[in-house]
């Protein structure tokens, strides 16, 4: 007969399991790091070492492989499920590893591992199968706070007001105190090109266009668009924050000739919506996932007028990492191009102005260059 152990008293076995993973993790990052031959290093992982391991500095094999440039070992520690979004210490990734060493070889691997494993947890999550994976980045969003949730953003307060350097911002308090903004003045400049990019050689641009817009902010791409050389003959703008609201009645946007707006989500309004329609769709949703920002891309050439209709939106996803941001670039792409949507890709230099740009606010955009998409229905 086996007795339990007594209540309380550590568990050997657990333990001795552990410390024998991390033996085994440590030894497999040293031997990348002192380029142990290919064969000796598939060993040791068929024998138990785990690919998955960090060490008291956030190195992972994967991290390893990169700092040594062995683009064979990279593919095989992602073969075996390394985990490609795993960052160190100083919140660098394989992938920034490779950047650092401008080896597009490596990076590349690791890039196209991440755009792999998004796209296929896109598709699991669309099917409703629960997942619980250190391979997704932002595909579904685990933080409850306004920051993260809609529900509890919606319900949040929000202050308008001018920082010490004369910038516009909208910021919105987390519950721990900390202030996030909404929106910040410095934006202006990604949404300057934008509307270029969106309307100046627009064929409809004489007669008026028809603009939809999702996520007023601080109302600068759309007042960007009310001062268009021909202002829009249909300004369509939903937003959903009651201060946000507030805060567009007092500025006079509910008086303003040919704007409608729409209070609620853009999710209580679609069907509402004559469409197809817009010459223009644009969105900038605050505390959405990527979940939701792909579920507008599949309505949205229902609600494009045609061919010669353009669509773009804040592209920020992953923003806080080179890596990140490309693998969401050509993932946010191959889905536009799923429904038919072909998108062209520019950049922003958004450090052109030196000013502070984030105060004491969390900063959400860390990138020297904004990538801006301007998509574009398929012509058959």
């Amino acid at each position: 007969m086996v007795s339990s152990p007594e209540p309380g008293a550590p568990d050997t076995a657990m333990e001795d399991t552990v410390n024998e993973l991390v033996e085994r993790g440590q030894d497999l990052v040293d031997s990348i790091l002192d380029r142990a031959p290919f064969q000796s290093i598939v060993d040791k992982i068929q024998a138990g070492a785990p690919v998955w391991f960090q060490d008291d500095e956030g190195l992972s094999p994967l991290h390893a492989a990169a700092y040594i440039e062995n683009a064979e070992l990279l593919k095989y520690l992602l073969d075996e499920g390394a985990v490609w979004n795993a960052v160190d210490n100083l919140h660098n990734s394989a992938g920034d590893v490779a950047l650092s060493l401008n080896n597009e070889e490596c990076y590349t691997l690791i890039r196209d591992a991440g755009i792999r494993s998004e796209m296929l947890l896109t598709l699991l999550s669309k099917r409703d199968v629960q997942i619980e994976s250190p391979y997704s980045l932002v595909l579904k969003a685990s933080d409850t706070t306004a920051a993260g949730s809609t529900d509890t953003f919606l319900t949040s307060k929000l202050r308008y007001t001018t920082d010490e350097h004369g910038q516009d911002i909208c910021l919105l308090t987390l519950e721990d105190g900390e202030e996030v903004g909404v929106m910040m003045g410095w934006e202006r400049g990604i949404m300057q090109q934008t509307v270029r990019k969106l309307c100046s050689d627009h064929p409809n641009l004489s007669r008026g266009l028809k603009v939809l817009n999702i996520g007023f902010g601080l109302g600068i791409i759309d007042s960007l668009f009310q001062v268009l050389l021909t202002p829009p003959s249909e300004h369509v703008i939903i937003e959903a924050h009651p201060d946000v609201l507030q805060h567009m009645r007092e500025t006079g946007w509910y008086d303003k000739k040919g704007v409608t707006i729409l209070e609620g989500k853009w999710q209580d309004h679609i069907e509402a919506l004559h469409i197809p329609g817009f010459d223009v769709v644009y969105t900038d949703t605050f505390s959405e996932d990527y979940l939701e920002l792909h579920k507008f891309f599949e309505i949205l050439p229902d609600l494009l007028e045609g061919p010669e209709s353009r669509f773009s939106f804040f592209h920020g996803l992953g923003a806080m990492n080179a890596l990140f941001y490309d693998v969401y670039t050509h993932v946010s792409e191959m889905h536009l191009a799923d429904v038919g949507v072909d998108v062209e890709w520019s950049e922003v230099d958004v450090f052109a102005d030196t000013r502070e740009r984030w105060g004491k606010t969390r900063e959400y955009f860390a990138l020297r260059l904004y990538r801006l998409p301007i998509g574009k229905m398929r012509t058959v």
